[in-house]
């Protein structure tokens, strides 16, 4: 039995006539109903009786005509779906985000793939330090990585989308929050809260390179996982921090921000599988780097 001899059926059960199912179909009379023999015969009862002048349908006929036409339906509904998922237009997308990401990015990130994309299943796993996002990725976890660079692995691929300037996160009423800009060597002395270390952050390492560039090593008090703690943990005065410019977008009571003095930056990325060739992520790339 093949896909046509339903076709067939239905379509002369619905049209109650062979000559009228036949011209339905752009074929001749006879073959439409050597076709329909052999459907009978194979199943091995009698779906039609034949008059001379119509068609009716026997009850196991009746019976095979509802079902004909939800697998007729269903191979319908196959062939879209897989075109709509060759198209990107349709999928399921894991996000991971570093946390300074989560707060600018990630919210305009999301409601533009819903916009463009509704028929993607996105869903977001926020506050994810770099090295965990790159886990996350090889196991398959996530499809999509919003990280700090750098990433040093050959089956992901990293494509830079911005560079996020460095500013000094300080309790309100501390002393440094009064200037207008700071250089790196006036935090000395300062205690720092700072992202885990261990290889667990970027910005573990990032601050402790940048901090001893200017000639000296950071007291770090406090070192947090995530991002939204870092700041929280400023805002109750155990220390300050360096944090990428778009922490400030948190908006926690207690906490100035004044930028650095010079040209501090660090990189944000979108990190995928490099053997990851889905559609539907193609597309979210191209959406995420119009938008960062």
């Amino acid at each position: 039995m093949e896909l046509r001899h339903l076709r067939y059926f239905v379509a002369v059960a619905e049209e109650r006539h062979f000559g009228r199912a036949a011209a339905r179909l752009h074929m001749a009379q006879p073959p439409l109903s050597q076709q329909i023999r052999q459907l009978e015969t194979e199943l091995g009862l009698q779906l039609l009786r034949r008059t001379t002048r119509r068609v009716e349908l026997t009850a196991a006929g009746e019976a095979y005509l509802v079902r004909a036409r939800q697998i007729i339906a269903a191979v319908s509904s196959a062939a879209g779906e897989a075109q709509r998922v060759a198209a990107g237009l349709q999928g399921r997308l894991v996000i991971g985000c570093v946390g300074s990401a989560t707060y600018s990015l990630l919210p305009q990130l999301v409601r533009t793939l819903r916009d463009e994309l509704p028929d993607v299943e996105v869903s977001v796993q926020g506050e994810m330090l770099a090295p965990d996002q790159v886990g996350a990725l090889l196991a398959g976890r996530i499809d999509l990585g919003l990280l700090r660079p750098p990433v040093d692995d050959d089956a992901l691929r990293l494509e830079v989308l911005r560079a996020d300037r460095l500013i000094v996160a300080v309790p309100d009423g501390h002393h440094l929050a009064t200037r207008e800009r700071l250089r790196l060597k006036e935090l000395a002395g300062e205690d720092f809260v700072i992202h885990a270390g261990g290889g667990r952050s970027v910005m573990h390492d990032t601050v402790l390179a940048r901090c001893r560039e200017a000639g000296f090593e950071p007291r770090i008090r406090h070192e947090v996982a995530e991002t939204s703690t870092l700041v929280t943990f400023v805002a109750a005065g155990l220390g300050i921090a360096v944090v990428p410019a778009p922490v400030a977008e948190l908006n926690v009571p207690g906490v100035t921000y004044r930028p650095l003095a010079g040209k501090a930056t660090v990189e944000l990325a979108a990190a995928t599988r490099a053997d990851d060739d889905a559609p539907a992520l193609h597309r979210a790339l191209a959406v995420v780097t119009a938008l960062a």
